[in-house]
């Protein structure tokens, strides 16, 4: 009654319905799963030089460092069908009411990120061999490991500066620092941190700053200046 070909359709066409019913039933699992995300960050050195922030730039311009103290506990977005988590840190000031950047509502710049597998994809990991065998060690015989989502970070350097088209950067109003973090499954969509709660999926505990302002830059004729006089107060 059917061929070879019309036989293999079929059954083609009921392996990838049911393979997609499975998907979808993985993928609404994890509205089932509480996450409690949880952040608190405070800056810890702030810093205005000029140079040439990247190896690249053309010119000297002004550019921010700064250093920051993490403490985070992301364990409960680790589930069976977490792939990795991806975990950044932005700072963010509102734009002056007139200027280059007057059309934008708030500025913002990545100053760090990292990246978090679960022990299920710890071959795709960016590290070096030696330290993925330990950490392929520490997770041996684990599906899960929560303990992954905690971070501790003392007087972290950044590894991005914060630049601006203007080439100016200094005396900056109410800068903050946010935590932000994507949540990559094996199976279903990407989430991001939310601004509210959904069903057992909190928002963000914390991962603000408190607003400070960078500092003034002072160029180095200054800074010898100020030296000199110095000297002569004590002299």
């Amino acid at each position: 009654m059917y061929n070879s070909l019309t036989r293999m359709q079929n059954v083609f066409g009921f392996f990838t319905t049911v393979a997609f019913v499975v998907a979808a039933l993985i993928a609404a699992s994890d509205f089932t799963a509480p996450r409690t995300p949880s952040a608190t960050i405070k800056p810890t050195n702030v810093q205005v030089v000029k140079g040439r922030p990247h190896y690249y730039s053309t010119k000297k311009e002004e550019y921010a460092i700064i250093k920051f103290s993490l403490d985070a506990d992301f364990s409960s977005l680790f589930t069976w069908n977490t792939k990795q988590l991806f975990v950044y840190v932005t700072a963010e000031w509102p734009a002056p009411p007139s200027g280059a950047d007057s059309m934008n509502q708030t500025n913002k710049a990545v100053i760090w990120d990292t990246i978090i597998t679960s022990p299920s994809a710890d071959h795709l990991a960016n590290i070096g061999p030696i330290a993925l065998k330990k950490l392929r060690k520490s997770a041996a015989g684990k599906s899960i490991d929560p303990s992954r989502g905690k971070l501790s970070l003392k007087n972290q350097k950044p590894k991005y500066q914060i630049t601006h088209p203007t080439g100016k950067i200094a005396e900056t109003d109410d800068v903050t620092l946010h935590v932000n973090y994507n949540v990559q499954p094996w199976v279903g969509v990407l989430t991001w941190n939310q601004d509210f709660d959904f069903g057992r999926w909190k928002k963000l505990g914390g991962g603000i700053s408190s607003a400070f302002e960078l500092p003034a830059f002072k160029s180095k004729k200054k800074d010898g200046e100020e030296k000199k006089k110095s000297e002569k107060v004590k002299l």
